[in-house]
């Protein structure tokens, strides 16, 4: 196995924490690799003004992989007021690294798995016939538009005179919003492109043509989103019936999906979404696998790949004396960054020494326990951060 250079992103509060824990579990299954860190997050912002610097995007170019952590963001008067002193007034609009990352190398697929794991306390159960309880297995893996949409960031507060008149040549805006001054006017835009779409919606399928899942969701809203989330569906439906009838193409609102997240979920199998609506039904499947302490995913472009848990930074839990939150979104992200090396093996080690401390059951997360964030869950019997590892750790050496 040749060495690989994987550049670290550990970025503000939990996320340092949980990569950190990571590396401990790829150095031990034998993962061969040189870190490179860069800097990226709110200290960044904070000092420079910038919290995604170009020595960072250099360091991505040059290596293609990235590992990132987790990032602190606030609205724009707060990030406004914590910038240095020297740097107030000057211009300096904070705006979201990761974001940044998937626009500057086009990461456009985003893969977010949503996998139960046997043993866990925090699996989604429901009451069946009788009322007997289920548990049904959960495997959906969702398929993110990640570079447009409403996250495409092409928006204004009193929008320019010639973006309202661009407005105005629509009839419904004249009827609706004509008489509303343009300075009390926010708008923001939600674009598709036919490019990005056919990417997304060919990776969802051939997913699931390589993988054996039985279906592929478009879960968009075409009934009054016409234009975008029609093209989507539309574009879905040609391909579906030229290069792949042997997968069943299903057709669900976002709204009635996440209503139906708890009737059938172990029905769905690959889900595909733009932005926005791909962000929402990915948390809302994984709650019902445990939450976001075993969210993982991967922003994958034609060069440049970054895997990252979709939790945030929590900085509320980045000064306790001993770290509480789960690593396993943060490793399960460094898994999908492996199989993208074609390290699978490895990833499957990783997994399986997993599976089997959840299973086991002898060490769980303050979150597996149920107990509210707080330094005293040491005390309630919850393990550490670095306890869960250390438990993974020790799966990794049996034989």
């Amino acid at each position: 196995m040749r060495k690989r250079t994987i550049v670290i992103l550990p970025g503000d509060g939990i996320g340092k924490t949980v990569l950190n824990e990571t590396l401990r579990v790829l150095e031990k299954a034998g993962f061969n690799a040189e870190y490179v860190e860069g800097d990226i997050g709110w200290e960044f912002w904070k000092k420079e003004g910038n919290p995604l610097p170009d020595r960072t995007i250099k360091l991505l170019e040059k290596h293609g992989i990235g590992l990132f952590g987790a990032i602190t963001s606030k609205p724009k008067d707060e990030a406004a007021e914590e910038l240095s002193p020297r740097l107030r007034d000057k211009e300096y609009v904070y705006s979201s690294p990761i974001v940044g990352l998937r626009q500057h190398f086009n990461l456009d697929i985003c893969i977010r798995p949503c996998r139960t794991y046997k043993g866990n306390p925090l699996n989604f159960i429901r009451k069946g016939p009788g009322g007997k309880i289920e548990e049904p297995v959960i495997d959906v893996v969702i398929f993110r538009q990640n570079t447009e949409g409403l996250y495409g960031g092409v928006e204004w507060s009193n929008p320019p005179e010639i973006v309202h008149e661009a407005l105005k040549s629509h009839p419904k805006f004249m009827k609706n919003f004509s008489r509303v001054p343009r300075e009390e006017l926010s708008v923001s835009t939600r674009i598709f492109t036919k490019n990005a779409t056919e990417r997304i919606l060919r990776h969802a399928f051939e997913y699931a043509k390589k993988y054996g899942y039985k279906s592929v969701t478009v879960c968009e809203k075409p009934n009054v989103i016409r234009e975008t989330s029609g093209m989507m569906y539309k574009m879905a439906k040609e391909m579906w019936q030229r290069e792949y009838p042997d997968i069943e193409l299903w057709n669900t609102n976002i709204d009635a999906q996440m209503m139906w997240l708890t009737k059938n979920p172990e029905d769905y199998g690959v889900i595909v979404a733009g932005n926005m609506f791909g962000d929402i039904v990915s948390d809302g499947f994984a709650g019902l696998i445990g939450g976001l302490g075993f969210a993982c995913s991967a922003n994958i472009g034609e060069k440049v790949a970054v895997f990252e848990p979709t939790h945030g930074s929590a900085p509320k839990y980045a000064d306790f004396n001993t770290p509480i939150v789960n690593p396993i979104a943060m490793i399960e992200s460094a898994c999908m960054m492996l199989d993208h090396l074609e390290e699978h093996k490895i990833a499957g080690k990783i997994r399986q020494a997993i599976a089997e401390v959840i299973e086991e059951g002898k060490v769980r997360t303050y979150d597996m326990l149920k107990l509210s964030g707080k330094p005293d869950v040491i005390d309630k019997g919850a393990a550490s951060t670095c306890q869960m590892t250390d438990a993974i750790l020790k799966k990794l050496q049996t034989p």
